[in-house]
C-alpha cells in the first residue's frame, strides 16, 4: 500500500489560469517503527518520484512544510512522515499551524497494527474504554481531513478525498492519513486508473452577481471607503489586480499580517499594517472608515483590535473570501469566491468612480509621513546595544527587493508588522496565525526550498 500511495503522489497536479504545476514535491521524514518498513521503503525504493528529505524534529519538518506552500502560493506541498508515538504527537503542533493559517501540509504518520496481533505495542495510547485509539486521533480537531486507512483498498477513496482537500483554496489546512504499520506493507490490486497523471483544477469563482453589485453599490455611496488585504490576496495572486483598482478609485488600503506585500510600501495607496500592531497611518483612516472592504482575510482580533480599530458607529463590512465561514464575518456582506475574479468583477462595477480628492491626498500624506517615521526608527542610534527597529531597519535595507523576511512569535513580528518596507507580495512571512514559536528557522528552510533563488532572513526572538 505503502508504494502505492508514492506512486500515487507523484502524480497529482494543480492547474490554475491555464498553467499546471506538480503538487507533491517531495517528503520530509524521521522514520522509526511504524513508518521505516512501509513508506520508509517505498520512497526508498523510487526516489525519482517523490524526493525524500531527512529531518531531525516532526514539528520543524511540518513547519517546513507551511513554509513551502505559503511560498509556493498552495500551488506546491510537501508530505510530512513519523513514526507512531512521539513522532505523531509531535506533529500536532504543525498540524494546527498550517490549519490555521489555511495552508495544506500532507502529513502520513505511522500507526498501531490494525490487525492487532500485539497489543499494546511500543508506544501505543491504550484508551480502556475504546480498542481502535491511538494518539493520531489528537491531529482530528486540526485537521481538515483525517482518515485511518485500515484496509489496503481505502487507500483509493482517502487519497482521493484528501487532494480534495489539499487542492481546494477554500478547505485547505492539514490533511493527515493515518497508516497502520501492517496496512502500510500490504499488497492489494490497485487499478492502473488510480496512477495516472490527474490534475486539479483550481477555479476563480466570481461572486453572486447579485452580491457583487450590492457591494459596488455600499462603495459608490461611501464616504471614506477602506481595503483590507489579507493573506488571501497574495495566495490566489491578485496583488496586481489589487493595485489596477486602488489606482483607479484611490481607495486606500490596510493589510494584515498575512496581507502585508500586497501593495509596495510606497504606493501612494499603501497605509501598511492594520490594527493592534498596526501603523498611525493605516489606523487613523480605519476610525473613520464607513465601508470596509476585506478581501482573503480571516478578521482575527489583531486585525480589527479587538473590534476598535473601525470607530464609526455606522462602519459596514464587504468580506470577499473563498470560504462562505470568513465571507460571513462582522455581520458583513458576504461575496464568496475567488478574490482575484471578485476583486476585477468590482472594478468593472466601480469604473468611473473615485474618491474624493482630499481623502486620497490623505492617503498619500499619511504613507509619507508613516514612512518618515519607519526611517527615523531606522536609525535611532539607541546605545549601549541597538534598539530592535534599527536591527529591522539593518535587515531590510540588506535584503534584496526579492528577498524573504520570515518571523512568528514574540514582540518581533508586531515590529515588523509596521516596519518591515515590503517591495515584494512573498517578501514577508511571517506566521501569526497561530504565532507558533519555533516556526522562524524550519519555516525559513521551507521557504528557502521553495524559493531557491531568493535569500531569506529568519529573525527569531522576543526583543
Amino acid at each position: 500500500m505503502a508504494q502505492a500511495l508514492v506512486r500515487f503522489l507523484a502524480a497529482q497536479y494543480v492547474e490554475r489560469d491555464g498553467v499546471e504545476h506538480r503538487f507533491v514535491n517531495g517528503c520530509f521524514g524521521i522514520f522509526g517503527h511504524g513508518n521505516v518498513a512501509g513508506v520508509g521503503e517505498a520512497l526508498f525504493e523510487a526516489p525519482d518520484r517523490l524526493s525524500y528529505y531527512q529531518a531531525r524534529n516532526e514539528q520543524a519538518m511540518v513547519h517546513a512544510a507551511v513554509g513551502y506552500a505559503r511560498m509556493r502560493n498552495r500551488l506546491g506541498i510537501m508530505a510530512c512522515t513519523s513514526s507512531i508515538g512521539p513522532g505523531a504527537t509531535n506533529m500536532v503542533t504543525g498540524a494546527a499551524l498550517a490549519t490555521i493559517n489555511r495552508l495544506p501540509v500532507l502529513l502520513l504518520p505511522g500507526d498501531i497494527f490494525a490487525s492487532r496481533p500485539v497489543d499494546p505495542v511500543l508506544q501505543q495510547l491504550e484508551v480502556p474504554g475504546r480498542g481502535d485509539a491511538s494518539v493520531n486521533d489528537c491531529f482530528k480537531p486540526v485537521s481538515r481531513y483525517w482518515d485511518r486507512i485500515t484496509r489496503a483498498e481505502q487507500l483509493v477513496p482517502a487519497a482521493l478525498a484528501a487532494m480534495r482537500v489539499l487542492t481546494s483554496p477554500a478547505e485547505t489546512g492539514a490533511v493527515t492519513l493515518a497508516l497502520p504499520q501492517d496496512v502500510q506493507v500490504e499488497a492489494y490490486p490497485y487499478t492502473d486508473d488510480f496512477f495516472k497523471k490527474r490534475v486539479w483544477h483550481v477555479p476563480r469563482t466570481e461572486p453572486d452577481t447579485r452580491a457583487l453589485d450590492r457591494a459596488a453599490a455600499m462603495i459608490r455611496a461611501a464616504d471614506r471607503p477602506m481595503i483590507v488585504a489579507g493573506g488571501g490576496v497574495i495566495y490566489s495572486e491578485s496583488t496586481d489586480a489589487l493595485r489596477r483598482l486602488v489606482e483607479a478609485t484611490g481607495i486606500p488600503v490596510g493589510e494584515t499580517q498575512a496581507g502585508k506585500g500586497s501593495l509596495p510600501f510606497d504606493h501612494p495607496s499603501s497605509l501598511g499594517a492594520i490594527g493592534a500592531t498596526g501603523t498611525l497611518a493605516a489606523n487613523r483612516l480605519a476610525k473613520g472608515a464607513d465601508v470596509v472592504l476585506g478581501i482573503g482575510t480571516r478578521w482575527t482580533d489583531f486585525t480589527t483590535a479587538s473590534h476598535t480599530v473601525f470607530g464609526n458607529q455606522h462602519v459596514h463590512f464587504i468580506n470577499l473570501n473563498v470560504l462562505g465561514f470568513d465571507a460571513a464575518k462582522n455581520s458583513g456582506l458576504s461575496l464568496v469566491g475567488d478574490a482575484r475574479a471578485g476583486i476585477e468583477a468590482l472594478a468593472s462595477r466601480l469604473r468611473g468612480y473615485s474618491v474624493d480628492r482630499s481623502y486620497r491626498d490623505l492617503a498619500t500624506r499619511l504613507n509619507k509621513d508613516w514612512d518618515r517615521e519607519v526611517g527615523r526608527l531606522y536609525a535611532l542610534d539607541h546605545q549601549p546595544l541597538p534598539a530592535q527597529s534599527e536591527v529591522i531597519g539593518a535587515v531590510n535595507d540588506a535584503a534584496g527587493p526579492r528577498d524573504v523576511v520570515v518571523c512568528a512569535a514574540g514582540s518581533m513580528p508586531g515590529e515588523l508588522h509596521k516596519l518591515w518596507r515590503t517591495r515584494d507580495p512573498k517578501g514577508y512571512q511571517v506566521e501569526y496565525g497561530y504565532s507558533c514559536m519555533g516556526y522562524e528557522i524550519a519555516g525559513a528552510l521551507g521557504v528557502k526550498l521553495a524559493a531557491p533563488d531568493r535569500e531569506v532572513f529568519s529573525l527569531v526572538g522576543d526583543g
